[in-house]
């Protein structure tokens, strides 16, 4: 009766508590479960439990987590084992009593700080240590703030480890894959390792901040960009990428965060927009807040929540905007979180917009968010976090500068150039694009869309009253130049074109004036860097012609391949310019299109049939589309369950208009939808991606 407490073994059961709590693709060795759901455990005693009767009725159980556990912070707390316990705390109850055992089933509360947690079992003076477990976000409870109703969603933004990324411009939209890999085992450490530096950073031992998905996601949004301290990644300059790895380079997050861990958290080299978003998504989705990756064309960067970006050219339509300028994104990637908003009011609540991307803002982190997405639609910009910056970079409008030889700016009179389009995700459970621009605006030209730009505005005009916007430039507020309606210009080129092929353009001129006119027209052709850097200029044509009055001129001009071949730039992204100018008024004119130059295929093809363990072979076929070899090919492969980390191929040289084929064995180590990716580098081309999907027979 009176011999202390011993216990012979805990049983965590981890199968049976991992696969209830969706966590078995993370672990099947620790035990992983989520807040809001009981979990369940055998303790086994030395003795029959008749032995130790006064103990057990002084026994209760405690949870703690964090390097200094504290009552007064909420991270350790001792609860009773009972049926009578509260169902919101932490309570225990006893499932099952043999003569030398217990099955006790546990249950978290759905807002406990998500952590690393040990559980103990205290009887009289001594406590035992009954295991360690990790607690996560659960979008499968009601009362927890990322519930999320749909399993099809939560299949797709939880479970998911492989992803899509678009990229491209806005009427030639293009895929690359992602392993997110964010239940690969180490990941999860890694990911608490992470929100451990932010709080050193930050000084925040507040354990609130775990409990909180908004605060979370802020914590890893600031930890994902070294420009906040030292960070996952460093933002890479436009081409520079010398000690690093190209972002172009990256298949997935897991070696990054790998790296990261490795090096000792020493910033990894080098992401941009689509690989901060990226890894976040993985991140997140590890903890089990539900994450997207979203895509949008027309972006207004660095607006500062001014609505006006300006972009400056010169007579002869060359791109000069500098660096640290706002100006306009072929594409931007960020990420949306789903939650409930319980620091706001219940319409905000649902998917956040949150971007891990440098900006620079007048005050406070240089992340966004996460701001809601419905506030971002309605114009509601004074909403909490950075609502403000995501409406003015959808919804700016942009205008047109031609810069003179006296460095003197003139207005530019052509085609609105709208801001904010096709914004695009991976559809749920399809590899399909779906766009989802009706979340974040109304349709152009609608009332609704009239009644949010009028809210904005209005917001905004209080802010320029009241701080420094009201020195800059030009005002933030939108302003209609007095526009003659003299001459017209339309330039029209196809969306998108095979790499070595010439360019061709259309440009029609058109004189409404009313008299005769002599005019002045330049075409170009600019590379690009996807943020809006140029590159160089590639080629420009001068015509002078005379109009009469309601007069047309069409002229058909290409752009030749050998002009751009060795200028393209890593986008892959050529901006074609027509600037007309009025020789009486002086008036200037100008169109302009933005093209993608598409890498020749990779494909990959497997056999009809494939069963796991079974050794299979995949072929790889790369076709050389140009009169000159493509030189130094190398391809990586990766796959997770098809192929163990990444494979390298040195294929050489590729001869002109011909096909180099690789074969691929390997042997399937998990069952179900698997994709194997490969990417392709050479002299000429440093991001050509290509995936394929089979599905595994279980053995």
């Amino acid at each position: 009766m009176g011999q202390d407490l011993s216990i012979k073994k805990c049983d965590l059961k981890i199968p049976m508590n991992n696969n209830n709590h969706h966590t078995e693709e993370i672990s099947t060795e620790r035990l992983m479960v989520r807040r809001g759901q009981p979990f369940t455990l055998t303790v086994s005693f030395s003795a029959p439990i008749h032995n130790y009767l006064q103990l057990l009725k002084r026994t209760f159980l405690i949870v703690q987590t964090g390097s200094h556990p504290s009552k007064a912070y909420g991270t350790q707390t001792e609860f009773s084992i009972s049926s009578l316990g509260d169902k919101k705390q932490w309570n225990a109850a006893l499932e099952e009593q043999e003569p030398c055992s217990w099955t006790i089933s546990v249950n978290t509360p759905a807002n406990a700080p998500i952590g690393q947690y040990t559980l103990l079992l205290h009887a009289s003076k001594s406590s035992c240590l009954l295991g360690n477990f990790t607690l996560l976000f659960n979008p499968w409870c009601q009362d927890d703030e990322v519930f999320l109703a749909n399993e099809a969603q939560r299949q797709e933004y939880i479970l998911n480890q492989e992803g899509v990324i678009y990229w491209g411009t806005e009427n030639a939209v293009l895929a690359q894959p992602w392993d997110f890999s964010q239940f690969e085992e180490d990941i999860v450490d890694i990911c608490f390792t992470l929100l451990d530096a932010g709080e050193r950073h930050q000084g925040d031992k507040d354990p609130a901040q775990r409990q909180s998905p908004v605060s979370i996601c802020r914590a890893v949004a600031a930890l994902l960009n070294c420009d906040e301290f030292r960070g996952i990644l460093t933002e890479c300059g436009t081409g520079q990428h010398y000690n690093g790895a190209a972002p172009s380079k990256w298949l997935g997050s897991s070696p990054i965060l790998r790296q990261w861990i490795a090096s000792r958290c020493k910033p990894v080299r080098y992401g941009q927009c689509w690989v901060f978003a990226a890894v976040m998504c993985s991140v997140l989705r590890c903890l089990g807040i539900p994450t997207r990756v979203v895509t949008g064309f027309t972006w207004a960067h660095n607006t500062n929540s001014c609505l006006t970006v300006d972009e400056y050219y010169d007579e002869d339509g060359t791109l000069i905007t500098q660096d640290k300028n706002a100006r306009v994104w072929t594409f931007h990637v960020w990420n949306e979180c789903w939650m409930a908003r319980a620091d706001l009011l219940p319409k905000y609540s649902g998917w956040q917009a949150l971007d891990a991307t440098c900006q620079e803002k007048s005050k406070g982190p240089s992340f966004c968010g996460p701001a809601p997405v419905q506030a971002i639609k309605e114009g509601d910009t004074e909403v909490d976090y950075d609502v403000c910056s995501f409406f003015a970079a959808i919804n700016a409008k942009c205008r047109v500068w031609i810069q003179k030889a006296d460095d003197t700016l003139k207005p530019a009179f052509g085609p609105t150039k709208y801001i904010g389009n096709n914004i695009s995700t991976k559809s749920v459970g399809s590899e399909r694009c779906e766009d989802i621009t009706h979340n974040y605006k109304y349709p152009e030209g609608s009332l609704q869309e009239k009644e949010a730009l009028d809210k904005a505005n209005r917001k905004i005009k209080n802010l320029e009253t009241t701080s420094s916007f009201s020195e800059t430039q030009f005002s933030c507020i939108p302003t209609a130049f007095e526009e003659p309606v003299n001459l017209f210009i339309h330039l029209q080129a196809k969306n998108s074109l095979p790499l070595g092929q010439d360019i061709p353009l259309s440009i029609e001129v058109c004189n409404y004036s009313g008299g005769e006119k002599a005019t002045h027209l330049v075409v170009g052709a600019q590379s690009l860097h996807y943020n809006g850097v140029p590159v160089t200029q590639v080629w420009k044509e001068e015509f002078h012609f005379i109009l009469k009055n309601n007069e047309a001129n069409n002229l058909q001009v290409f752009v030749p391949y050998s002009r751009y071949r060795r200028e393209l730039g890593q986008s892959h992204l050529l901006r074609l310019t027509a600037t007309l100018r009025d020789e009486d008024s002086f008036h200037i004119y100008f169109a302009q299109e933005e093209i993608s130059i598409c890498d020749p295929p990779l494909t990959i093809e497997f056999p009809e049939n494939m069963v796991q363990y079974q050794p299979s072979t995949a072929k790889i076929s790369l076709l050389n589309p140009l009169t000159e070899p493509l030189e130094k090919c190398v391809i990586v492969v990766a796959g997770r369950g098809l192929i163990y980390r990444q494979r390298k191929y040195r294929l050489g040289s590729v001869q002109p208009k011909s096909i180099q084929q690789l074969q691929i064995p390997f042997t399937p180590t998990q069952p179900g939808p698997r994709r194997l990716t490969a990417h392709l580098t050479c002299l000429q081309l440093q991001n050509l991606k290509s995936y394929k999907t089979i599905n595994i027979a279980a053995f």
